[in-house]
């Protein structure tokens, strides 16, 4: 049996994670799990249900009662609550506000954890997210931690959302990115750092393609 391969990429908010993780996943054909839109499912739950997103009780026991499915087309990831194509609605700026305080609580992870897990252990797989090389995953066989300058974080941003024809305000993007960073980097659970034996890779002057050429040149290293 060929032993399984897991990719973790690490980083903060608008580090290019996402799509440079779907890009290397197609390219080796491998599972791609979106862990940040587990989050942002359920915080999309939480809004419809109006549950409140700082009670992690009351959001540990909501996520209980939901299935969260990520199927990988060539479009990108279809997401799936209790069979709900939920794919654009998970995008939203109420949304965004609420995947922070959401993820912080310990519960809440833990549960989600195991789901990814569980998904990595099918096959083939790379990850995307805050703690995936460091909590999630930690013995995975390449990690690489994303980087970029707030202002480049938010410019991406801000072109992804007009591209989909959402509404995108420049400015909040970046208070709102250096917000996201400070709270990933000192909630108590599973913190946002970089993990001991990570690849560092700053992105604020490289193209997608070469930040995907660089993580699969590291997958195709001899030790794997």
């Amino acid at each position: 049996m060929t032993n399984i391969i897991n990719i973790a990429i690490d980083g903060p908010a608008g580090a290019g994670k996402s799509t440079v993780a779907k890009l290397v996943a197609e390219h080796l054909s491998y599972l791609y799990i979106d862990t940040g839109a587990m989050y942002r499912t359920l915080a999309y739950a939480a809004i419809q249900n109006n549950v409140d997103t700082k009670n992690g009780t009351a959001l540990k026991e909501l996520l209980d009662t939901i299935t969260i499915q990520l199927i990988n087309e060539k479009e990108g990831t279809k997401v799936l609550v209790n069979d709900q194509d939920v794919t654009t609605d998970i995008r939203t700026a109420e949304v965004n506000k609420q995947v922070p305080q959401v993820a912080s609580h310990e519960a809440v992870r833990l549960e989600m954890v195991e789901r990814q897990r569980k998904l990595a252990m099918e096959g083939n797989s790379i990850l995307d997210g805050r703690d995936i090389g460091t909590h999630v995953l930690p013995n995975a066989d390449v990690k690489v931690f994303l980087t970029a300058s707030v202002d480049v974080r938010a410019k991406r941003r801000h072109a992804e959302q007009i591209k989909k024809g959402m509404p995108s305000n420049l400015e909040e993007l970046k208070k709102d990115i250096a917000k996201r960073d400070e709270m990933d980097s000192t909630r108590e659970v599973a913190p946002l750092r970089k993990a001991s034996d990570a690849i560092g890779l700053d992105t604020t002057a490289l193209s997608i393609p070469e930040v995907v050429n660089e993580i699969i040149n590291l997958v195709k290293k001899p030790a794997l």
